[in-house]
């Protein structure tokens, strides 16, 4: 599940794509728990190994990151490597991720939101989107077939925007929450890091109340947030979902 030389046989209707392993845990994880469970195949790409991280190193990240995938039950997972804390949206990057998305296929592709505080965050989201577009081109040749994702959305739950939408991941809390720590290396309470770290005891109370939040405003218990770019479209008023009074 997390050899890269896998993805040949794998093919995914959602990929994330993130910076970091645990960014995609704490931003989108009940969201690939919910598509999971609907028979959905998912799938995670870590842009960097961790290598350059206050806390573990980039092993221990790759044990941690493996667990959590179980946890999420995606069908697979692998990590490029580009520089932790220096990733840039490059032809070279791009066509690192190419014959990724060539390969899985994925219909539906999960980036950050293009504004965050690490500059990894925010550059993952152009640097994705610019990939998706190569990888469809077909004169650009990498071995596979072409390929570009139908969706691109954008985890949006650091940003300070309105969502385009919400996930009801109520069902799907508890395992959200197991998946991010199995990342004991960022997230277990020790001196390395102490005050830039969340302490161990308040991650729970901290992660519930922000997807309680974004649950609140699509009248769900536990939510998601996500942006889109595009205008959506209704096919039928009557089935418009969250109620309005």
């Amino acid at each position: 599940m997390t050899d890269a030389a896998g993805h040949d046989s794998f093919r995914a209707d959602v990929l994330a794509i993130a910076a970091h392993r645990d960014d995609v845990e704490q931003t989108c994880g009940g969201t690939l728990l919910r598509m999971a469970a609907r028979g959905l195949r998912t799938a995670i790409l870590d842009l960097t190994q961790g290598e350059s991280g206050t806390r573990g190193t980039a092993k221990e990240r790759a044990c941690e990151a493996a667990e959590a995938a179980r946890q999420l039950g995606v069908g697979w997972r692998s990590a490029l490597q580009l520089p932790d804390g220096a990733v840039e949206n490059t032809l070279e990057n791009r066509m690192a991720l190419v014959p990724v998305l060539r390969s899985l296929r994925p219909r539906v592709v999960i980036l950050p939101y293009w504004q965050a505080r690490h500059p990894d965050h925010a550059a993952c989201a152009p640097l994705g989107y610019d990939a998706c577009f190569l990888a469809g081109l077909a004169r650009i040749e990498t071995g596979h077939p072409p390929h570009r994702p139908f969706k691109i959305i954008y985890a949006s739950l650091y940003a300070d925007v309105r969502p385009s939408f919400v996930v009801d991941i109520t069902p799907f809390i508890e395992q959200r929450h197991l998946a991010l720590m199995a990342y004991r290396s960022q997230f277990a309470n020790q001196p390395t890091g102490g005050g830039l770290f969340v302490p161990e005891e308040e991650i729970r109370e901290r992660t519930f109340a922000e997807a309680r939040h974004y649950g609140k405003l699509a009248g769900v218990r536990y939510g998601e947030p996500f942006v889109q770019k595009e205008v959506g479209l209704v096919d039928d008023l009557t089935l418009i979902p969250v109620q309005s009074i």
